[in-house]
């Protein structure tokens, strides 16, 4: 879609970073403008699932620019009007309470803020083991928060991890072109 302009903030869920950044690489294939924006810790931290260089090497040759990963460089993302979406994948839960709550002290959580500053959609991609449990509170709050979105999300193991929710990456885009109409992608529960 050409001129669109997506914020995508990556949040700290590192065994999805490998179901985020395809997702980013096809709305740079589509012709979408993505603007990346990472947690601190999504920014700062090496795991199992890979090396934080590496991750910020290969976003921001995709996208052709700078990771925004502070809140001071989040801050006039709505001022200046630089998207018209904005995307949170991986969204944790951590995340999802704190933009249930308002609170506003991270890069990612600031980088929302700001965009609804301009009354505009945030579609949010979760992945939290504790959705069913502590964090249903919140994301039932989200649900029925004007402007907010769901990725479609279903249990991704019911007997190992009951209380785990995850998107369902795969439709992410479809989502978005969803939220930029002003609709829900249903269903959003798998």
């Amino acid at each position: 879609m050409k001129g669109i302009r997506v914020g995508f903030a990556m949040c700290g869920s590192f065994c999805t970073f490998g179901k985020a950044l395809p997702q980013m690489e096809e709305l740079i294939r589509q012709g979408y403008e993505v603007l990346p924006i990472m947690s601190y810790h999504a920014y700062t931290t090496d795991t199992r699932f890979g090396k934080a260089g590496d991750f910020i090497e290969r976003i921001e040759a995709l996208c052709g620019r700078k990771i925004i990963a502070g809140i001071d460089t989040a801050e006039p993302i709505g001022p200046k009007g630089m998207t018209d979406i904005m995307v949170v994948a991986p969204c944790t839960g951590n995340t999802a309470a704190k933009l249930a709550h308002a609170v506003t002290d991270t890069p990612v959580t600031m980088a929302v803020k700001s965009h609804l500053r301009q009354s505009k959609p945030v579609l949010l991609c979760l992945a939290t083991n504790d959705a069913l449990g502590a964090s249903a509170q919140n994301i039932g709050r989200l649900m029925n928060t004007r402007h907010y979105y769901f990725v479609p999300f279903g249990q991704d193991d019911p007997k190992k991890k009951p209380n785990s929710l995850v998107a369902d990456f795969s439709r992410l885009i479809p989502a978005l072109e969803a939220a930029l109409q002003g609709r829900q992608l249903q269903p959003v529960i798998l």
